[in-house]
């Protein structure tokens, strides 16, 4: 959920209902907590890594004028680009858009196949990513999902998600932020069973507590995905389905 333009220190003010008082103060605990990690969330990686990365897209230097401080860093954009190449997925989901967005749709150009859905719930962020996209020659479905009252033990919100691809080779999930909940992206397993055998997850921010703790509970509760943590500067977790349920 990010821009090409620089993002400050906080998030977005948050444009969903109102959460309960006791998840706001577990929520703001909790980053007492992982400051440490959130801090290393800033750092967008290299400029001499960003450009062999828009090299081998094939892409201008200025491509992605800005990363890190809340945006995918490079790591994590290396990662998605070696997950199309291999998978060469039919159907990409991904849940926030910005970066990502333009190098998933990239990516899938160059493949010559396949189709990137996005969700995120600032019409503003869908509206630019959009535009971002278009000015490269690339297209993908990128959709508003608005933050609803949804409570689940993960979290008391989550987004209310408009037509879902039926099958989902490559989930991308860089969303919603922590100030929601911690845990929040723990909900994102609403959408596994959609993923077929031979499919991916890909987990942003990996290294926090919250998704540690995230983790932690998908691998016990999804034994036919094989998880594997990646130590980036703000942690990757693939999850690679080798089963079926």
């Amino acid at each position: 959920m990010t821009t090409r333009e620089k993002t400050g220190l906080l998030s977005l003010a948050h444009d969903g209902p109102q959460r309960p008082l006791g998840e706001q103060l577990f929520t703001l605990a909790w980053g007492a907590i992982q400051w440490p990690w959130l801090a290393r969330s800033l750092w967008g990686g290299s400029l001499a890594h960003k450009h062999m990365l828009l090299d081998r897209l094939g892409l201008s230097r200025h491509a992605l004028p800005h990363l890190g401080s809340w945006k995918a860093d490079v790591y994590l954009l290396e990662r998605i680009v070696a997950a199309i190449e291999r998978l060469r997925p039919e159907t990409v989901v991904e849940i926030g858009c910005g970066a990502t967005s333009l190098v998933i749709a990239r990516a899938l150009q160059l493949n010559g196949k396949g189709r990137l859905t996005s969700y995120d719930q600032h019409q503003e962020f869908v509206d630019k990513t959009s535009e971002w996209l278009r000015e490269y020659g690339l297209t993908a479905d990128i959709l508003v999902a608005p933050i609803v009252h949804m409570p689940t033990e993960w979290s008391s919100q989550w987004y209310a998600l408009p037509v879902v691809p039926a099958c989902i080779d490559l989930l991308v999930i860089d969303g919603p932020h922590w100030a929601l909940n911690p845990f929040v992206r723990g909900r994102a397993e609403c959408l596994f069973s959609r993923i077929p055998v031979g499919g991916m997850i890909l987990l942003d921010d990996a290294a926090r507590p919250g998704e540690r703790v995230v983790a932690a509970h998908w691998r016990k509760r999804w034994p036919h995905f094989r998880f594997t943590y990646l130590d980036g500067p703000a942690g990757t977790l693939v999850g690679e389905r080798i089963a079926r349920s």
